[in-house]
């Protein structure tokens, strides 16, 4: 593999434009190398051969370097210098570096000098950006060191009842008495965590203080105070439905109960906090890394197209500049590594490394393998029902009508749920294939986030049970052996949402559990909308669910089908029943004021006027979901004039927010006219097709009030299902610029991380 894929396969996507631009620098080299092949240019060669002969009869410097002719910091004379690189004092007291090149008098010298204003550029550029992140973890870890000073202080209040902390302090010194231990009894904890205020009035710093069954010596470590605990108190993060109401009632900061419970919440928050910043340092490592190594790739190339030998001199400077020479990456990588490993993993280093490195997602043959077989047994399904249909002329039968009221329903959910996850599946390969970092968007544990192939696998599996679940309907309903079991046959599809439901909730590790839990988790932040802290995968499966009302409709149809109405005759009298035409209202209702209730929360919580927009946007869909359901049920003008005057607000209303707001687009400055500054997808006519397609699937809105119920060879209720295929169809092409505009919005500000709240909150700062 060339360094550049390399290079663009390895970098973190929010901080892309940080990273030295090596395929312009390349562009500029191909320039020089050009204008020499047009010029005939060339340059005194380098010959290896005589070099090599020569050496030959040096004196041997031994295999452990006996002999060091050129000593560090001896400058060495070179005849065929082509540059000098220094640094530039700057007005912001940042150093500069500059080169000089001294062979611009050459044929072709000016395209050099190009070459190298352009690296001192991206140098300059990839050291300041290095500068400000290790500024910025070092501020970080300051904090975690308070933290982590509460925690300890917790840990021994809590894990040792005799230890007493008088915090009484003297009002003219502000003197606060020493800890005071008595008798610690012994737990596992306790022999991991030696920050313990071990020093009594009695008791010198070296004398041990012996208990009953092992000998403490406090001389080796620096004992960790309790007086800490009087000045912090624990922040309430209004994430859960307890802390929102806690938050508003009393206030965001709550005094220690000391309790257990407390302690492990505290400890979680810590453990998520250290592996989170422990990422953070890993990335800028990597960052260095693949900077220096890109500088000296593309000065190895400079030298192999001009034959000059300017690499030495500009690595010597990379090196011994503040990229290459700055030792605290690594010293603070080692610190958090023996912080982590004592305190979160009881002195295991192999558990501790294990919790602060994410795994690696494995790429496994099986589910490739599977996806073949499970879509081939899809297809030949879809072949047995049609010629079933066409054999037995079902399309003609008299139960035809009776068949597409009652049992239609019940499988087209499945349907709708095949095509959403088809197209997630195919959004997932898509951002995959443009560098987007969904996982890192959507919030997944490192290493749970599906693929695309693991979600076409589910998507097929799901199709087989779907499709063989209404070929054994259609053959028991046929065949005169079975038909007299009519129980049997129509409880068929509710054997398979029972079938589907047990898999969604298993507890065990199969079928992708953790996927599972965290699609079941924001389900019910979706559900009690106002009480969560709104998060972009909650907001992004709310908006899921909008394009999923028919499907939440045929949820209703079965709860109806198989309560209310005798399904073994395949009675739908229940759908002229006046409570089931409210609740198709309420239903229809649901997603839309959920996201509604998050836009509140978002607005009242960020102060942000643009959530306010957005609720009052879906609050007009909420009013003409009403107005359009009413008029289904009672078809009169007055109805009908509401109902296309409310869609058509709220269908250009949707469709104004989807591409300038979503999306990004409709930018009329950009360097991309009509489109946005950065574009992933380099066709700039796939933005307006979606553009266009967006609009006319958002007009799929009027296909009711203007009384297209039925095609020419479409049922009513297929119709209908046409229709929400369609929505879910503009939802998927939704998705992938929605997602695509808030990974550069991520990359305009280098937010390569989630922010993970802290537990303690310190009064007084100056305690430290």
């Amino acid at each position: 593999m060339k360094f550049g894929k390399e290079l663009a396969s390895q970098i973190v996507p929010e901080w892309q434009g940080a990273y030295m631009d090596y395929n312009n620098l390349k562009k500029l080299l191909k320039h020089i190398l050009r204008f020499r092949q047009q010029n005939g240019v060339t340059y005194r060669a380098r010959t290896a051969s005589p070099k090599r002969r020569v050496t030959m009869y040096r004196a041997f410097s031994g295999l452990t370097n006996r002999y060091n002719y050129f000593r560090a910091g001896s400058p060495r004379k070179n005849d065929d210098e082509v540059i000098l690189v220094g640094s530039v004092q700057q007005e912001d007291s940042e150093n500069y570096y500059q080169t000089m090149f001294l062979r611009s008098s050459d044929a072709g010298g000016e395209h050099e000098l190009v070459f190298f204003k352009a690296l001192d550029d991206e140098f300059n550029k990839v050291l300041k950006f290095y500068k400000e992140k290790v500024r910025e973890v070092k501020g970080e870890a300051e904090e975690l060191s308070k933290q982590m000073e509460a925690l300890i202080a917790l840990r021994i209040k809590v894990d040792e009842p005799s230890v007493e902390q008088k915090f009484t302090s003297e009002s003219s010194s502000g003197y606060s008495r020493p800890a005071t231990v008595v008798a610690p009894k012994p737990g596992p904890r306790m022999e991991v965590i030696h920050e313990v205020e071990m020093s009594s009035e009695g008791t010198s710093g070296d004398e041990p203080i012996r208990t009953e069954n092992r000998k403490i010596n406090t001389g080796g470590f620096k004992p960790a105070s309790l007086d800490v605990l009087g000045h912090v108190t624990l922040n309430v993060n209004p994430e859960t439905p307890v802390s929102t109401l806690r938050n508003i009632i009393t206030s965001s900061k709550s005094e220690l109960s000391f309790s257990r419970e407390e302690l492990r919440k505290v400890e979680e928050q810590l453990r998520q906090a250290f592996a989170q910043f422990y990422q953070q340092l890993r990335f800028l490592k990597s960052y260095c890394f693949l900077n220096m190594l890109a500088f000296s790739k593309i000065m190895k190339k400079y030298d192999k197209i001009t034959s000059r030998n300017a690499s030495r001199s500009y690595l010597d400077m990379v090196e011994k500049s503040y990229l290459g020479s700055s030792e605290e990456l690594n010293k603070l990588i080692e610190r958090l590594e023996a912080a982590f490993i004592k305190h979160f993993a009881n002195g295991n280093r192999r558990n501790g490394m294990k919790s602060l490195r994410p795994k690696r997602k494995k790429e496994r043959h099986r589910t490739t393998f599977l996806l073949g077989l499970f879509t081939g047994c899809s297809i030949a399904l879809v072949i047995a029902i049609i010629v079933t249909v066409h054999a037995r002329k079902l399309l003609n039968h008299q139960g035809r009508e009776q068949y597409m009221e009652a049992i239609f329903p019940l499988y087209s959910l499945f349907g709708y749920i095949f095509l959403h996850m088809l197209m997630y599946g195919a959004n997932t390969y898509f951002w995959k294939r443009y560098s987007v970092n969904y996982p890192f968007i959507f919030g997944f544990k490192p290493g749970t986030e599906l693929g695309f192939r693991e979600i076409f696998l589910v998507a097929s599996g799901l199709s087989v049970l779907a499709l063989a679940a209404a070929l054994s309907n259609l053959d028991m309903e046929m065949d005169e052996r079975t038909a007299r079991f009519q129980s049997l046959t129509e409880l068929v599809p509710l054997g398979l949402v029972a079938l589907v439901l047990l898999i969604t909730f298993c507890p065990f590790n199969i079928i992708y559990r953790s996927s599972r839990f965290f699609l079941i988790r924001c389900s019910w932040h979706c559900l009690l909308a106002p009480l969560y802290k709104v998060s972009l995968p909650d907001f992004f499966l709310a908006d899921q669910l909008t394009s999923e009302v028919q499907a939440i409709r045929c949820i209703q149809f079965y709860v109806c089908y198989y309560t209310l109405g005798d399904f073994t005759k395949r009675s739908v009298t229940f759908l002229e029943n006046r409570t089931y035409k409210i609740f198709i209202i309420i239903v229809a209702v649901i997603p839309y004021s959920s996201r509604v209730l998050q836009c509140l929360r978002r607005f009242f919580e960020e102060k942000d006027k643009s959530q306010g927009a957005n609720s009052l946007k879906y609050f007009s869909t909420v009013v003409a979901l009403v107005f359009r359901s009413i008029y289904d049920i009672r078809p009169i003008p007055f109805w009908r004039i509401l109902a296309t005057s409310s869609s058509g607000v709220t269908t250009i209303f949707n469709t104004y927010w989807d591409v300038v707001i979503d999306w990004g687009l409709l930018q009329r400055n950009s360097k991309n006219p009509w489109l946005r500054e950065k574009l992933l997808v380099s066709n700039k006519a796939v933005y307006f097709v979606a553009i266009v397609v967006n609009i006319l699937l958002r007009l799929v809105w009027m296909q009711l009030v203007l009384d297209i119920e039925e095609g020419p060879f479409l049922h009513k209720r297929a119709m209908v299902a046409l229709v929400a295929c369609l929505e879910i169809l503009r939802r998927g092409i939704w998705n992938f610029f929605r997602l695509e505009n808030e990974h550069l919005n991520n990359v305009g500000k280098y937010r390569a991380f989630k922010h993970v709240p802290l537990p303690f909150h310190y009064a007084d700062e100056k305690i430290m």
